[in-house]
């Protein structure tokens, strides 16, 4: 099945996670999207398990792509990517704050070259403030957001969320501002209200503290006659111990913890007056969670998930990272599909896309090598073998 962006296409100028996994998302669903990286390269190319110059997270995050290598500290270089924007209906960067513009590529010579372009750009603190110089990686955000702190520790420590939490979303948050965009200027006719096309500036701190807010920073909403405070919802998150691993477990409603109780054989903690609500089960944790605890130890992961399923109770065992492709679940929905690359690189296991339109979506094809379509792209703008060939002696184009 095609994907619903099907003739979009996208030039992604960005490197590492949030800018590549923005755009790898929405050419997951159709989009074309081509890489456009200097002679260096992508610095993930070179970040985890590789083969040739293509690392698992960089496939990973720039799956399907077309590979384009270009030196834009050249003029010849920058002409070239000004005709591909000229092409374009999308341009994503993540370079520091006024980059783009420094290259002669700022937004009004962007919108002078194609008016309908959606121009997104991502930044660590955002454009502006007294945070803007400052290089940005997820811990950095993981820190300023509230994340870090959340994850405390036995002595109230915080630490960081062991992946890259903040990457992440903010490429979710990416993703979905830039189909809003195009879905205004399509449904205005090819433009927005202003005749314009779109320009989107997501900060990895926004998109951050913005998904830390519901949960999180529950304690802090109310700022006239604020009601009493809660215990920190991630305070009460913890995995139990089975017999032979963990489990995850919920009981956030009072259906929910009827079931537990019942798929653990102890009902009578349901019909206890102390634990009948969810603010009386969070008042007197201390109460029934060593029970429901003791009665875990004392089953297997998969007699616990027979139980689970048989009462519809919340729960689910911690899976091995190794183990989780193998997973009935994670096998059953096939999620995990196998994309051929190159004779080098051989086969590549990766998630596929996880949105279902009716349908799974066809898989993208490989992650490029380094410049890897260059000529064709090149061609495909109007260069002649000649010119083509020109770029590449003069290190403008490597391909």
């Amino acid at each position: 099945m095609s994907g619903p962006l099907a003739g979009i296409r996208i030039i992604d100028c960005s490197q590492i996670v949030s800018g590549p996994m923005a755009c790898q998302m929405l050419g997951d669903q159709g989009a074309e999207v081509i890489k456009v990286e200097s002679p260096g390269g992508d610095p993930v190319r070179g970040l985890g398990p590789k083969k040739a110059d293509l690392s698992s997270m960089f496939i990973a995050v720039n799956r399907g792509k077309q590979g384009l290598c270009l030196d834009l500290k050249s003029p010849e270089g920058i002409a070239v990517l000004e005709r591909l924007v000229a092409t374009a209906d999308v341009l994503v960067e993540n370079f520091r704050p006024g980059v783009l513009a420094r290259l002669g590529l700022g937004w009004d010579r962007l919108q002078a070259i194609n008016p309908r372009l959606i121009y997104c750009s991502i930044t660590g603190f955002g454009p502006d403030g007294p945070y803007q110089n400052i290089r940005v990686y997820d811990p950095v955000i993981q820190a300023v957001s509230g994340i870090a702190a959340t994850q405390v520790d036995k002595e109230g420590t915080p630490g960081l969320v062991r992946h890259l939490v903040a990457d992440k979303v903010t490429a979710l948050t990416a993703a979905q501002a830039i189909t809003a965009a195009l879905f205004r200027r399509e449904r205005a006719g090819g433009v927005n209200r202003d005749g314009q096309g779109e320009r989107i500036e997501v900060a990895m701190l926004d998109a951050a503290v913005a998904f830390n807010w519901p949960d999180s920073m529950y304690n802090l909403a109310f700022l006239d006659d604020a009601p009493a405070t809660w215990p920190e919802y991630g305070a009460q998150m913890r995995l139990w111990k089975a017999a032979d691993g963990q489990v995850a477990i919920g009981a956030l409603q009072d259906a929910e913890f009827v079931a537990l109780t019942r798929s653990l054989g102890r009902e009578d903690l349901a019909t206890d007056e102390r634990f009948r609500s969810s603010a009386g089960r969070i008042k007197h944790q201390r109460e029934w969670a060593p029970q429901v605890s003791a009665e875990i130890a004392k089953r297997t992961r998969a007699e616990l998930m027979e139980g689970f399923v048989e009462q519809g109770a919340v729960g689910g065992p911690v899976v091995p990272l190794a183990d989780v492709p193998n997973d009935a679940q994670v096998q059953h929905n096939r999620i995990c599909i196998e994309v051929a690359h190159s004779e080098k690189v051989g086969r590549v296991r990766q998630a596929r896309p996880p949105a279902r339109f009716g349908q799974p979506l066809d898989p993208v094809g490989p992650a490029p090598h380094l410049g890897e379509h260059g000529r064709q792209i090149l061609a495909a703008l109007g260069y002649d073998p000649a010119a083509i060939a020109a770029l590449v002696d003069k290190g403008v184009l490597r391909a």
